[in-house]
């Protein structure tokens, strides 16, 4: 049986009652692995802006289980190769617990080292179902949906709401664009929507004139894209000036402010799906103010998910008496936890149980409403 672990109960136990956990405050480290450089890098800041509101505020009651919680960070530029760098690097200093990593690219093989380490690693954004499917693993988990998850909420959208006649699907050839794009045409597929275009672009590219120009002589009316922001603006941008008003829709990894930046008044009507809008929840008023007295932005994906990896982690240490990556990990399969983003437990696969994506309408002034 699961048992639920709160904020209430840590405050029941302390340090001394602890094996594995010495008598004094020690600083337990957490490396913060993403983008703090690149294209991506404000989702990076999105997931540091999370998991440091964390960890002041735990430290701040006691830290987890009498010890102080030290956030390192780590840049992999959303890059594989510089990913694994980085989780070599995060083994060789002998730290324990990851937050990270952002993009499901960098996440796969970085979780692979972790997994044969026994180091925790807590993703508060990567969705690939890749990173966790048809593999064992006792020390990966994350703290949103998969694109399994993600992609249906996509779909059953357009099915439902858009009702398109022509639908192009696009992304950026890498694990986490294709991977939702590759969800979003199945159930389109099975709804016999018609997709009449499935194709890969070049992340990094400035000219996308030519993937334009075939949506036009296709006659689409509807574009998901599967992907990051850059990209997405560019797409929108240059599908409006060569006159292509078809609706665009994508992920998570296009809802966010720069989008408008780079697209400008192309970005009105955009569709995303994004995780639910933790920061309106009353339930984490104390949590928004805890931000704001920081200076920091809350309204993002990433942020609340980050906090929420962080405070798992240090209720499981808690729970767990003890700073043994296995014993905490083991704590952390067997329990539910009040977090920011609600009520969370994992499956044998350290995949959240249930997880709520939302779609939004987004506006040129990088504003976002509820979708009708």
């Amino acid at each position: 049986m699961k048992q639920s672990f709160s904020t209430g109960s840590v405050a029941i136990l302390t340090a001394l009652t602890f094996s594995g956990l010495s008598a004094h405050a020690e600083t337990l480290k957490i490396a913060i692995a993403g983008p703090m450089s690149g294209s991506v890098a404000q989702y990076g800041d999105m997931v540091k802006a999370g998991a440091l509101t964390a960890i002041e505020q735990i430290n701040a009651t006691g830290g987890a289980g009498g010890e102080k919680l030290e956030a390192v960070f780590m840049d992999d530029a959303c890059e594989p190769k510089q990913a694994v760098a980085v989780a070599n690097k995060i083994v060789s200093q002998g730290i324990k617990y990851v937050v990270g990593h952002l993009c499901s690219g960098s996440t796969i093989p970085a979780s692979d080292i972790y997994e044969n380490e026994g180091i925790v690693m807590i993703t508060p954004s990567a969705t690939a179902p890749q990173i966790t499917e048809g593999r064992k693993r006792r020390f990966i988990f994350r703290t949103i949906g998969r694109d399994d998850q993600q992609g249906p909420a996509a779909a059953q959208y357009i099915i439902a709401k858009v009702k398109p006649r022509k639908v192009a699907i696009l992304h950026d050839k890498q694990s986490y664009g294709q991977g939702i794009a590759a969800s979003v045409k199945k159930d389109l597929d099975a709804a016999k929507i018609p997709v009449v275009l499935f194709e890969g672009i070049n992340a990094g590219d400035s000219d996308y004139s030519a993937i334009v120009t075939k949506l036009r002589s296709l006659g689409v009316d509807f574009v998901y894209f599967g992907g990051y922001h850059p990209e997405m603006g560019l797409l929108l941008r240059q599908a409006r000036e060569q006159g292509v008003k078809a609706q665009f829709m994508g992920p998570e990894g296009v809802g966010n402010k720069d989008v408008t930046a780079i697209a400008g008044p192309a970005s009105e009507g955009m569709l995303v799906t994004l995780p639910a809008d933790f920061t309106a929840d009353p339930a984490n008023a104390g949590t928004m103010k805890a931000f704001a007295e920081r200076k920091r932005d809350a309204n993002g994906p990433f942020q609340m998910p980050a906090y929420a990896a962080v405070k798992i982690i240090a209720d499981s240490v808690t729970g767990a008496r003890s700073t043994d990556p296995s014993k905490v990990a083991a704590f952390m399969h067997q329990h539910s936890f009040d977090t920011p983003i609600g009520k969370v437990s994992f499956d044998t696969q350290g995949d959240l149980k249930a997880f709520r994506f939302v779609v939004y309408k987004w506006h040129q002034d990088a504003t976002k409403t509820a979708a009708n």
